[in-house]
C-alpha cells in the first residue's frame, strides 16, 4: 500500500511540474543533441510516447524502469535513416539476474555518422580539398528491478562523445525512471528523467592556432602557438510523464493507447500520443503524433508518425521486426528499421 501511494504521489507531482511550467525555446543551446534521437521503430511509430510502455528493450530509452520488466535474454538492433543522409545505429542487450527475480542488467551502444563532407572556409567557399565528418557515440549501462509486482524502478549511466573532425567533447549522463501499474491489465503510469549530467566543452587539435600578439610591431614572432577555448554547453535533459492504457477488443485484437508530456531543457513543453493495434499477437499497426501544444508552432518540425511490426517465433527464438516513418516537416521524413530477438 505504501508503495502504491508513493507511486501515485510521484506521478501526480510529475504532472503538476510539467503543467504550469512556462514554455521556453532553447533549441541549439545544448551539447549531445544526438541523445534526443529515439532509437526504436516501435515507439517511434507511436509518436515517441513511451514513458509508460515498460516492455521491450526499446522502451528503456524513454524510461529506465523498463529494464526491471525484462526477465529473458534479449538483443535489439535499430538502423535509422535520419536527416540529410545521416545514419544512426543502435544495439542493446539485457542480462536477467537470477531469471529476473533480482532485476536485470542492460547495456547499449548508439552510433551516429554524418558521412564525409567538404571543408569550406570564408576564403574558399567551394572547398579546400579536404574532407571531414561528424561522429557521435554513446555507451550506456543500467539496472532495473521490480520493487513490487506493480512498481518498477531503474537507472542508466551513459558516456557520450561528440566528434567534429579532430575536435571532440565527452560527457556523462544519468537517467532514472519509475513505472506503476494500477492493475494487471489496467492503467500504466510512468515518469522518467533522462540525460541529467554536467556541462561539457570541445577540445582538440582543430582548436590549436597561431597568433601575432603585436601585429603592429616590426620583427616580432607572428607565429606564436595558441589555443582557442569553447564555451561549456549543458546536456539535453528531458523529463517525461506518461499514461498508457491497454484495451482488449476481442480474442485476437488488442489496442494500446499512450500519451506523454515532455519537459525538455532545450525546448518548450509538449504532448505526444500514439496507439498500437495488435492483431493475433503477430501483426501490429501503429500511429502517433509528436510535439503537440508547443507554445510556438514553428518550434518543431515533427508531427505525424506511423509504422507496422511483425512478431513470431523461429527455432525457439522470439523475433520482432518493426518499421517506423516520421514526418519531419520541411526537413522531409525519417525512417527506422528494428529487429528484436528474445531467447
Amino acid at each position: 500500500m505504501r508503495t502504491r501511494i508513493l507511486a501515485v504521489v510521484l506521478a501526480a507531482a510529475a504532472l503538476a511540474m510539467s503543467g504550469p511550467a512556462h514554455a521556453q525555446t532553447k533549441t541549439g543551446t545544448t551539447i549531445g543533441a544526438f541523445l534526443n534521437i529515439e532509437p526504436g521503430a516501435r515507439l517511434a511509430a507511436m509518436g515517441n510516447a513511451g514513458a509508460s510502455v515498460g516492455e521491450g528493450l526499446d522502451a528503456v530509452y524513454y524510461n529506465a524502469a523498463a529494464i526491471g520488466r525484462l526477465d529473458r535474454y534479449a538483443v535489439y538492433f535499430t538502423h535509422s535513416e535520419w536527416l540529410a543522409g545521416i545514419g544512426v545505429d543502435y544495439v542493446a542487450g539485457v542480462l536477467p539476474v537470477a531469471g529476473g527475480r533480482q532485476g536485470a542488467v542492460f547495456g547499449s551502444i548508439t552510433a551516429l555518422g554524418s558521412g564525409e563532407m567538404d571543408v569550406r572556409t570564408v576564403s574558399q567557399p567551394l572547398g579546400t580539398g579536404e574532407r571531414f565528418s561528424v561522429t557521435d557515440i554513446a555507451l550506456s549501462l543500467g539496472y532495473g528491478r521490480e520493487i513490487t509486482d506493480r512498481f518498477v524502478a531503474g537507472g542508466l549511466v551513459t558516456y557520450a562523445q561528440e566528434t567534429i573532425w579532430h575536435t571532440s567533447a565527452g560527457m556523462v549522463t544519468f537517467s532514472l525512471g519509475t513505472l506503476y501499474r494500477v492493475s494487471d491489465n489496467g492503467l500504466r503510469i510512468g515518469a522518467s528523467l533522462s540525460n541529467f549530467g554536467t556541462s561539457s566543452s570541445y577540445d582538440g587539435r582543430d582548436l590549436r592556432t597561431t597568433i601575432d600578439r603585436s601585429p603592429d610591431t616590426y620583427g616580432d614572432n607572428g607565429q606564436l602557438p595558441a589555443e582557442m577555448y569553447t564555451d561549456e554547453f549543458a546536456l539535453p535533459v528531458t523529463f517525461r510523464v506518461g499514461l498508457g492504457m491497454p484495451w482488449r477488443l476481442g480474442d485476437d485484437l488488442r489496442l494500446l493507447t499512450v500519451v506523454d508530456a515532455a519537459h525538455p531543457s532545450d525546448n518548450s513543453e509538449s504532448v505526444s500520443l500514439g496507439a498500437e493495434l495488435d492483431v493475433r499477437r503477430m501483426l501490429a499497426l501503429r500511429l502517433g503524433y509528436q510535439s503537440l501544444f508547443m507554445e510556438h508552432k514553428d518550434e518543431s518540425e515533427v508531427g505525424l508518425t506511423a509504422g507496422a511490426g511483425l512478431r513470431g517465433k523461429l527455432s525457439g527464438i522470439d523475433y520482432r521486426l518493426d518499421y517506423a516513418w516520421a514526418d519531419q516537416g520541411r526537413l522531409g521524413n525519417s525512417q527506422r528499421f528494428s529487429l528484436g530477438l528474445v531467447f
